[in-house]
């Protein structure tokens, strides 16, 4: 008996995956496991935010507490994102090479176990170790999941879902502030439940360990093609059944070959890479500029713990809007031709946010770049993973996660720098720059995404 060449089962290989991908593009509707699996990794992805959002809102309460200096504070918010940059890396391979759902159970449960060890901090050093780890996890995660969703949802719906998904996840944001809010007047060390409930996100696991299918296209590309046609078969009657109608015929499009990490660094995806991690790095110095830091800084400006806390609960109610903002249009308009737009509506409300001293009018302000930035993520979460082949999907859009959470370690020392140098208008005036910076980026030198199947895309 003769053993098949390597290129006769790479060949093979990728017929599987045109014909599983082709198959999975033609379904006119999202399924009843799409939908459970969106509202699934929507649990996760809220409890990533919650905990990522946390450490801005318990900051003033910690510095509070341990007597910490602004450079502390910078400290503890730029480890985690020096734990996101390895979490991206190593989540993004281990995922590309043993699978989008093992990868994120072990994800999910390690970031929900380091927020319990943040919360259970007795010095200042356990903490910044706390949230280390917690970045790691929160990141790798954070990766798989959106990969998950455009590898699991055919190619006219990525956008909504992936709005739909960002929209659940960023609830996390406003419960985290009202938590922090509720809880942290309550006594001087109360600011640990909110790590503690923080750690709930394990809850999550049990689910996905039952229910959470494994990408029919990650399946295909490792031989796995059984398994891979089974689920889509699934898909697909589930889809027979909810709209009463024949599918239309599945349209093969030529895949990518198989290919390694080094190729990233290739003629073919260097540019995309590149585009997309300035994208990442100035979204990074933007969202989490802002947001780590108003609590903070309103306090300095002479609001007390409480009015600052009681402003962040107003701003952080305007994301889950914001994410849901693209959803009529993200799979209708270029992705990067909508982040231009977005971009400059967030960088003139941030501007008047730093600029207007009249409560209602600042605050009006930053509601609105809440809103602005985070319809920005949305279209931006989606169109990362759409620049990649299947087989490089995760690391690629992970590293360019990695190297925008690198933006977040200097980020939160800059935002030190510039409050401290020339004060607190000055930080405004600094994030309507980065993010105004970031829509020009992409509409000069991003790619055409929208309604494009991800195999011709990754050719």
């Amino acid at each position: 008996m003769t053993t098949p060449s390597p290129s006769r089962v790479g060949t093979a290989l990728a017929t599987d995956n045109a014909a599983l991908a082709a198959r999975l593009d033609r379904l006119p509707v999202a399924t009843r496991t799409h939908r459970r699996l969106a509202w699934l990794l929507g649990y996760f992805f809220l409890f990533d935010l919650f905990d990522l959002s946390a450490f801005g809102y318990t900051a003033p309460a910690i510095r509070a507490h341990w007597k910490l200096t602004l450079g502390e504070v910078g400290l503890a918010t730029s480890v985690a994102f020096l734990g996101m940059l390895f979490g991206a890396v190593l989540g993004g391979r281990a995922s590309d090479r043993w699978g989008r759902k093992p990868v994120l159970i072990a994800a999910a449960v390690g970031y929900s176990l380091c927020s319990l060890l943040t919360g259970l901090a007795p010095n200042f050093a356990m903490l910044v170790a706390g949230r280390l780890l917690t970045g790691m996890g929160l990141q790798a995660m954070t990766g798989v999941l959106l990969v998950v969703v455009s590898e699991m949802f055919p190619s006219h719906l990525r956008g909504r879902y992936q709005s739909v998904l960002l929209a659940i996840g960023i609830s996390g944001v406003p419960v985290s502030a009202f938590v922090a809010w509720l809880v942290i007047p309550t006594g001087a060390e109360a600011w640990r439940w909110v790590y503690v409930i923080g750690s709930l996100g394990i809850v999550g696991v049990f689910f996905a360990v039952r229910f959470m299918p494994e990408s029919p296209r990650w399946q295909a590309m490792h031989g796995r093609g059984e398994r891979a046609r089974g689920l889509v078969e699934r898909l697909e009657a589930e889809a027979v059944r909810r709209t009463g109608e024949p599918l239309a015929e599945p349209v093969l499009r030529p895949v990518a070959p198989p290919g390694r990490v080094r190729e990233l660094a290739t003629a073919r995806y260097l540019k995309r890479t590149v585009v997309a991690s300035i994208a990442m790095i100035l979204l990074i110095l933007s969202v989490y500029g802002f947001n780590s830091w108003v609590a903070t800084l309103l306090v300095e400006r002479g609001h007390s713990q409480s009015q600052a806390l009681t402003i962040a609960i107003v701003l952080a109610a305007g994301s889950v809007p914001g994410a849901l903002a693209p959803y009529p249009v993200v799979d209708r308009y270029e992705r990067k031709t909508l982040i231009l737009v977005l971009a400059v509506i967030a960088a003139a409300s941030v501007l008047t946010f730093g600029l207007v001293r009249q409560n209602v009018v600042m605050v009006a302000g930053g509601f609105l770049f809440t809103m602005a930035v985070q319809a920005i993520v949305a279209v931006l979460y989606t169109y990362l993973p759409e620049i990649y082949p299947t087989q490089l999907r995760v690391v690629g859009s992970g590293i360019t996660n990695g190297l925008g959470r690198v933006a977040g370690i200097a980020g939160a020392f800059m935002v030190t720098a510039v409050f401290t140098a020339f004060g607190f208008t000055a930080v405004f005036v600094y994030l309507s720059g980065t993010v105004l910076l970031l829509g020009i980026v992409l509409a000069v030198a991003g790619e055409h995404t929208t309604n494009r199947a991800l195999e011709e895309i990754s050719r």
